[in-house]
């Protein structure tokens, strides 16, 4: 599909979504699921949608899945520290950032919203790194514009 970030890819497992891949694929074959994600996608983008809902399934170990779960929890327009999260944890905020960088399944589990201490962007894997998490956090709250410290 085609997003304001470029073209993304999503592709799904036992009508769950398993991920969304910056960039173009070939022969996807569209599914309900497919369908689905994409209309919501395409709602989020345009700021008509704030929770998605939808069947994921990102495969990886359960640190990483517990990890996942709690950046679900963060809500639209708001952020974490790595160092909240891994006190919720009890582990660190190095482990919480390597199972930001292997999510799967990037906006609907939305590691976007997770930032480091002093509100400090540390990164992101996705599309044009810390530039998409970025636009994303703007697109989330476009008063927010300014208010963040980007580290390279």
């Amino acid at each position: 599909m085609m997003s304001p970030l470029g073209p993304l890819t999503l592709q799904e497992k036992s009508a769950a979504i398993v991920s969304l891949g910056w960039g173009r694929a070939s022969d996807v074959e569209p599914s309900p699921v497919l369908i689905e994600a994409k209309s919501q996608l395409d709602a989020y983008f345009d700021g008509r949608l704030k929770v998605f809902d939808l069947p994921l399934a990102p495969p990886g170990t359960a640190f990483q899945i517990a990890v996942w779960t709690l950046m679900e929890r963060i809500p639209y327009g708001q952020t974490r520290t790595y160092g909240e999260m891994a006190l919720d944890l009890k582990s660190g905020p190095r482990a919480v950032g390597g199972a930001g960088a292997a999510n799967p399944i990037p906006i609907f589990i939305p590691c976007h919203r997770v930032v480091g201490a002093g509100r400090r962007m540390r990164g992101y894997s996705g599309g044009a790194g810390i530039a998409t998490k970025q636009a994303l956090l703007r697109l989330e709250d476009p008063g927010k514009r300014d208010w963040f410290i980007v580290e390279r």
